[in-house]
């Protein structure tokens, strides 16, 4: 059981962060590494110059790396916004405006899945208006995916970082994706199942796999405390592995941890014996 190495793909916004980004994708190649994903890369600028995408696609394909995953717009990440899709007005706004770019920019390398970080609360507002505006850009998300053929993904965070942030359990995140489908007809909004996330959330990690890994559309790790590589933390990885593989999930796990030094050397652990295929 468990997971072969070529399933993982790295998060190029949280790893290989000491290099400029078009340069990260060869150094994942580098380190054996044929998928990555990103966080929107351009947090202040949701519908960038023509030429930044363009420079970008061209650093994924020459690197031979496939894009597996794409946030859409989501303001400062990590920071204080933690989405917009949910917040009136400008947030919304721009959220909106970086759908239709996100998604060409997806479909031109083969990405199979978006991600839709859901907005804080926000002071002063009805949450109900902020939950009908956050299902209205979702659907509106959800038929641009489909257009390409991919997957919206919905995230839970944690309110341990992410008090204002209203998706804090898995269900919660399963739920509004169920409610997207519901609405669009399409059944291509799915959870983002993040094991660091469930478990500073106070969850079983392990029990959350059984009851949603054949659900996740993705996956993605880092260890607790301390969002590190696996083997930093107390999460037990090999069994979280072996989990995934008999709940059905066989798409990408994404390392989505902090490095403790170079990036080159933040791989060691999946060459230890306890993390191998058992």
């Amino acid at each position: 059981m468990g997971l072969s190495r070529h399933r993982f793909d790295v998060n190029l916004s949280i790893l290989f962060t000491e290099l400029p980004l078009l340069r990260r994708p060869a150094a994942a190649a580098a380190c054996g590494f044929t998928a990555v994903e990103l966080w929107w890369p351009w947090p202040d600028d949701p519908i960038p110059e023509r030429r930044r995408l363009d420079a970008l696609r061209t650093a994924l394909l020459d690197a031979g790396t496939r894009l597996v995953g794409l946030n859409l717009y989501a303001g400062q990440l990590p920071g204080p916004d933690r989405g917009a899709l949910s917040i009136p007005g400008a947030p919304s706004d721009r959220f909106r405006a970086n759908v239709d770019v996100a998604a060409e920019f997806a479909a031109s390398v083969g990405c199979p899945a978006l991600n839709a970080l859901y907005g804080n609360r926000v002071p002063g507002v009805d949450p109900r208006v902020q939950d009908e505006l956050a299902l209205d850009n979702l659907c509106f998300a959800a038929r641009t995916a489909a257009g390409i053929g991919a997957k919206l993904l919905i995230e839970p965070l944690n309110t341990v970082e992410s008090p204002h942030y209203p998706l804090v359990s898995t269900e919660a995140a399963a739920r509004t994706a169920d409610r997207v489908n519901a609405v669009t007809g399409l059944d291509n909004a799915a959870l983002l199942l993040d094991l660091y996330h469930v478990s500073m959330n106070g969850e079983d990690p392990h029990e959350a796999v059984d009851r949603w890994g054949a659900r996740a559309g993705h996956v993605q790790i880092a260890d607790v405390p301390g969002r590190g590589a696996p083997g930093t933390g107390r999460l037990d990885f090999p069994e979280l592995f072996d989990r995934l593989a008999k709940a059905g999930h066989d798409g990408w796990v994404g390392l989505e941890y902090r490095p403790q030094g170079p990036s080159t050397e933040a791989f060691g652990w999946r060459d230890e014996p306890r993390f191998r295929a058992r």
